[in-house]
């Protein structure tokens, strides 16, 4: 579903000011804004407030491409994992990619992730100006100032999430930084720490709504915030708060505003956008879209670049697949892993072995259908078709819901039969009807099926201990490495560590 108010939230674009190492740089403090009056001024009514969180939601939107690297976050995790290759042209194409693949990454600006890095601290920026401009007016926003102060810190969560989970020990703010702009760097269990600590806060405070009328889409909501907090809480194996988690999950089901729709082949359609399912996606469109290659038009409302990278070379016209870069083919063993009868594998991967397309590094004929580029999600366009392709991004979405609430169920020794309830939930909405025992091996397994090509895998496999066994050199000689602690966290980029004056110590990679 896409409405005009979605545009509103997912996809105005604002000219951001140039990241520096972790804060807002002098000139966006002393910018003056059109009308000539001073920023104070200038953001005393709700209408420049919300023009702020608007901005807030713009960074996440070009994870996928930032005028300087390739780093959509679903592809960035999953090229890490099992169930992808790096693909591309050759072993040169997008080195971020092929040594995050390979857990041989470097500092080097040409070899490390730096998209992520960048997008994520403009939106901790962001939402670090919009938490100001809303203390400015706390008292003429009147019961607005609580729900803008509760959505920024959610978003500031997000973007936090990211660079925790990626980076680890990060410089970590609340309040943007004065000059030379230069934040104190954190250890992982202290960013850990104060991010959740802030979002249990944001939650409790109840004023964002379990989810937003269809004139608001595109926001974050207290199910969102939920999501992330379970995201973190499992992540770090928090057993101190499991059970906080749990029970958020089951305040999000129980609210009733959420529910699996029937056909899982339909979620990842653009009429399945914003379905009874989503809790939060990254809004995109090519409706008008003038999203460009050139200054400023990067910036500006349009689509994402993520299935021109992902799609087969030359596309395959017969089925209305339009050109791709060959980007994260998918692995035979992931295609073969779903059972007979299972809806989601062809609703997952895209076959492509009996088709005429031209084939590039790591095929294997099959293709991530979730994002797939067809030419029917960017006709709308009038700029550029690359970068103008209609697919939101999906976050989060009930099914994890049902498998956190299971998961944690049995992490905390809750009842089995509710445990095994929601996870046949979800395991029969594939089209199987077989029941499954809620043990944590069947519901990973779960989870792997249920979100191919969706960045959760990655993350889960570290999480269970998995990942030291899993991810290993493969039989095609395209992965030599084997994962290991040391590579949990990647390099900080070295124009990172330059800026920062010797205060940024490097991770061990």
């Amino acid at each position: 579903m896409k409405t005009t108010n979605i545009y509103r939230w997912g996809w105005m674009a604002v000219v951001a000011a140039p990241l520096l190492l972790t804060g807002c740089s002098k000139d966006f403090l002393e910018v003056t804004p059109p009308d000539r009056a001073t920023l104070q001024e200038y953001f005393s009514t709700r209408s420049h407030v919300t023009e702020a969180m608007v901005s807030t939601y713009n960074p996440m939107r070009e994870y996928d491409w930032n005028n300087t690297q390739y780093a959509p976050l679903t592809l960035c995790s999953d090229v890490m994992a099992d169930d992808v290759w790096p693909g591309g042209s050759g072993p040169s194409d997008n080195q971020h990619l092929q040594k995050m693949f390979n857990f041989n990454d470097t500092e080097n600006s040409s070899d490390a992730l730096t998209g992520i890095w960048d997008q994520s601290y403009k939106g901790v920026r962001n939402a670090n100006d919009v938490l100001t401009y809303v203390s400015w007016n706390a008292e003429t926003l009147g019961a607005a100032a609580d729900s803008l102060n509760a959505e920024a810190r959610v978003l500031r969560a997000f973007y936090y999430n990211q660079l925790w989970k990626f980076y680890g020990n990060i410089p970590f703010y609340l309040e943007n930084l004065p000059a030379p702009y230069i934040g104190e760097q954190k250890g992982h269990d202290d960013v850990y720490a104060a991010v959740i600590a802030d979002l249990e806060d944001v939650i409790a405070m109840k004023k964002l709504p379990m989810k937003w009328d269809d004139d608001n889409i595109g926001r974050v909501s207290q199910a969102t915030a939920m999501m992330l907090y379970a995201e973190m809480v499992m992540y770090q194996n928090d057993e101190s708060r499991y059970s906080k988690a749990l029970g958020y999950m089951q305040e999000i089901i129980q609210s009733g505003d959420y529910a699996l729709v029937a056909d899982y082949s339909g979620i990842f359609l653009e009429s399945g956008e914003w379905s009874s399912e989503s809790i939060f996606e990254i809004c995109y469109k090519d409706d008008q879209a003038i999203r460009g290659w050139n200054y400023p038009n990067i910036n500006f409302a349009g689509g994402t670049i993520y299935p021109r990278l992902i799609g087969p070379s030359g596309g395959v016209a017969d089925d209305g697949v339009d050109n791709g870069w060959g980007f994260e083919p998918v692995r035979l063993e992931a295609y073969t892993m779903f059972q007979d009868g299972d809806a989601r594998r062809d609703a997952t991967i895209y076959d492509a072995r009996k088709a005429s397309y031209t084939k590039r590094q790591h095929d294997t004929g099959l293709w991530l259908k979730k994002y797939l580029p067809y030419k029917e999600n960017n006709k709308d366009q009038i700029a550029d078709g690359d970068l103008n392709f209609n697919n939101n991004l999906r976050i989060y979405r009930y099914a994890e819901t049902l498998l956190n609430a299971a998961e944690l169920l049995v992490r905390t020794g809750g009842s089995e039969a509710q445990a095994q309830q929601y996870l046949n939930l979800v395991h029969h909405r594939s089209g199987l009807t077989d029941n499954r025992a809620a043990t944590i091996d069947n519901i990973i397994d779960e989870r792997h099926l249920e979100f191919v090509g969706e960045g959760k895998r990655y993350w889960d496999l570290v999480r269970t201990d998995k990942a030291a066994t899993t991810l290993v050199p493969d039989a095609y000689g395209y992965r030599t490495n084997t994962w290991s602690a040391s590579k949990k966290y990647l390099p900080i980029p070295l124009s990172e560590i330059d800026a920062s004056q010797g205060t940024l110590t490097q991770n061990n990679y």
